[in-house]
Formats: C-alpha cells, structure tokens, sequence
C-alpha cells in the first residue's frame, strides 16, 4: 500500500481558504481590516513561495489566545458549508478514486486548521489528514500555540516522512499533489510528484525536472461566485 498526500488549497479546490476565511471574518467582524491586511499580505507571499518558515502561521496561531474552541469550530463548519464545500476541482475526485481503487491511502497534507481539514477528510472519504492544530487549555480556549510542528514548507515535510515512518511505506512510494511552489520540500522528495494547475515558479520546476503537470478544471461558474 503506497500514500497518496494532496494539498489543499488551490490544488482539491480552486480557490485559497484562508483568503475566503479572512473576507467572511471580516465581514462579519471577527478581525479589524488592520488585521485582515496584514494577513492577506502574508498569503500572498506564501502562495508565491516568499513566505519563511510559517512565521505568518505562528502569527495567526497566536492572535487566537484566549479565544474559545468551540467557537472557532462552530465559524469554520458554517464557513465551509457557505464558502468552501462547493469549489472541489472535478479532476480532484477522479485522482482521489484511481488512488482509492489501487488500494492507496489517501492523505490531506495541508497548511490548513484542523477544523476545516476534518470536514475535507469527511467528504472525501480520506484515510488521514496531516495539518496545523492548536493547543488548548482546560478551560477550552486556545493559548496561542500550535501543538506540534507548523505544517508549512519543511514543516509538512516532517508531517509527510514521520506518517509515512508509521505506516512502513518509504516516500519514494508516495505522491503528492500540490499547486504552491512553496511545497517543494515535500515535491522533492517524494517518488511521484504531481504539480496540479501550479503557480508559475512550480511549474517552471516542474518542467525542468520532468514532473507531471496536471489541469484538474474548475468549479462550475455559479459555485465561484458563491465562494467570493
């Protein structure tokens, strides 16, 4: 049984969660639009591959201190039911159903919380989901820190090699599936790796190294307009 690791953003689905996540707080008066600034900036940079060792993601991780769990659930369940649930790419779930029926496991490999991760996991019938988690305290608010390792560039590496580690299976019989430039780390060392409608610096690597490089399509235009 080999792995297949998929990322998420702009890869299972065609658009960038955490850019849909910062507009619906915004909108509804979660962050300031000092704090949503600031984030979008650091997007931008991960999404070309600028951005350093997840420090945007510690960031983030710590301006939740003090804020309730449960809380944070109950926004990222209606959010992905409103915004996200709809903007799978068709290509998605064609690749996710050939590794289905080669018996592989199918793994979420991705920058994301957990709390979106696990409804992704649940609607695609996933075997494992490897992500950013937050600590918690006794009293259910966060503390500001993430548990465990920043899924983010080498971070997800360590994800990818310490689940692989676990289930006997060595990385160069996994693939993986990811549009972002700024998931090379885990490109370079996997057997199969797959760029899906990658950003420019991806796929000129891709090129240059022989990887495949796929269009897994859009979203019908109705669900996108929904998501913006």
């Amino acid at each position: 049984m080999a792995i297949a690791f998929f990322d998420f953003d702009r890869t299972l689905i065609a658009a960038n969660s955490a850019v849909l996540w910062l507009r619906s707080e915004l909108r509804l008066g979660h962050i300031s639009p000092f704090k949503a600034l600031a984030a979008m900036v650091w997007v931008a940079r991960y999404h070309l591959g600028f951005a350093g060792r997840g420090e945007g993601l510690k960031h983030a991780i710590a301006s939740l201190a003090g804020s309730s769990e449960t809380e944070f659930r109950e926004r990222t369940i209606a959010f992905y039911e409103r915004k996200v649930r709809g903007l799978y790419r068709p290509g998605a779930r064609r690749a996710l159903d050939e590794h289905r029926a080669r018996g592989d496991r199918l793994v979420l490999l991705t920058s994301t919380s957990f709390y979106l991760a696990e409804l992704v996991a649940r609607d695609l019938q996933l075997d494992a989901v490897l992500c950013n988690r937050f600590e918690v305290d006794a009293g259910g608010l966060y503390t500001g820190r993430p548990l465990g390792d920043v899924c983010y560039g080498e971070g997800k590496l360590l994800h990818a090699e310490r689940y692989a580690r676990s289930a006997s299976v060595s990385l160069s019989e996994c693939a993986f599936y990811t549009d972002s430039f700024a998931d090379l780390p885990v490109m370079a060392a996997v057997g199969r790796p797959v760029a899906v409608n990658p950003d420019g610096r991806l796929r000129r690597i891709a090129l240059s190294r022989h990887w495949e490089i796929v269009d897994w399509g859009e979203p019908s235009p109705a669900q996108l307009l929904t998501a913006g």
